[in-house]
């Protein structure tokens, strides 16, 4: 199959490397592109791209599958460009990885395009061709979001691409994967950095910063990711980050309560978080 990645950083490099370690039973004959060129480069390097594109239009030419490996907003356009690129013959199937579905589907049938929206759930708070995995996806659910346009042959190709790439493959309505992923996904991306903004705006962050150890550590660890990458995930989901954002200031004004309620006795305080712990730990099937 001839396939166009477009983007070649952790994610598209990723598809790429996994391609080529696994495989399966679809050969691949792959074209890398990005916007700055240093991902395909690298890849054509690493021999796990057959070329290197200089251009959009020299990557997606003749291409069979498209797959948009960019921040939603960056995908958008992509979309637009797609949309409006003369396709000689058969019109590629489309698809794309970013972390948002619902307003990149509904791009995507706007442009008559035929699309299948994707979301591997799999990534790392680094970027770059440099940091990708050719085991990143495997045994990972890979969400696959059906557009008005699709066609069976469409379903089909990016079902191969799920599993050329050693993911397993499910399917939801775009609005459905979003609802969730803000909850699992973008929610905890905004509470690190809300988090890291409220205590390293604080007079005494110096002394917390030379504290500070593993708890730290991975509770903001998502705020030292891409930033364009993560505005562009809210601004394409912002009404559903709000609303998880509100069901969790709901929830820290009641620990506020908690805290406050009986600050000269430590043991009625002490009972009422711990019983809030207790319940956490049993959402997560955590056991005593």
């Amino acid at each position: 199959m001839r396939l166009a990645i477009l983007g070649l950083g952790l994610i598209g490099g990723s598809i790429a490397q996994a391609i080529q370690d696994h495989g399966g039973a679809t050969p691949f004959s792959i074209v890398g592109w990005s916007p700055s060129g240093a991902g395909p480069t690298a890849a054509l390097s690493d021999g796990v791209i057959e070329r290197a594109a200089a251009s959009l239009e020299g990557a997606i030419d003749g291409a069979e599958l498209i797959v948009l490996a960019a921040d939603p907003l960056a995908c958008l356009e992509l979309l637009d460009a797609l949309g409006a690129y003369p396709f000689k013959g058969d019109q590629p199937t489309v698809t794309d990885v970013a972390s948002t579905k619902a307003q990149i589907v509904a791009r995507a049938n706007q442009r008559e395009l035929h699309f299948v929206g994707g979301h591997p759930m799999a990534g790392l708070e680094t970027t770059g061709y440099e940091h990708a995995r050719a085991d990143l996806f495997a045994d990972r659910p890979w969400i696959l979001c059906r557009g008005e346009l699709a066609r069976p042959i469409d379903l089909e190709r990016v079902e191969q691409l799920v599993a050329a790439c050693g993911a397993e493959r499910r399917w939801l309505a775009a609005v459905d994967h979003d609802r969730a992923v803000a909850a699992i996904s973008h929610l905890p991306l905004a509470v690190a950095a809300a988090l890291v903004q409220a205590v390293g705006d604080a007079d005494d962050w110096p002394l917390a910063e030379g504290l500070a150890a593993g708890g730290w550590s991975s509770m903001t660890r998502l705020a030292r990711g891409d930033a364009t990458m993560g505005a562009g995930i809210a601004a394409t989901n912002a009404l559903e980050l709000a609303r998880r954002i509100r069901t969790l200031r709901a929830q820290l004004d009641d620990w506020l309560a908690d805290l406050e309620a009986t600050p000269d006795d430590p043991a009625a305080t002490a009972a009422r978080i711990e019983a809030r712990l207790r319940a956490a730990r049993e959402t997560l099937g955590s056991a005593d």
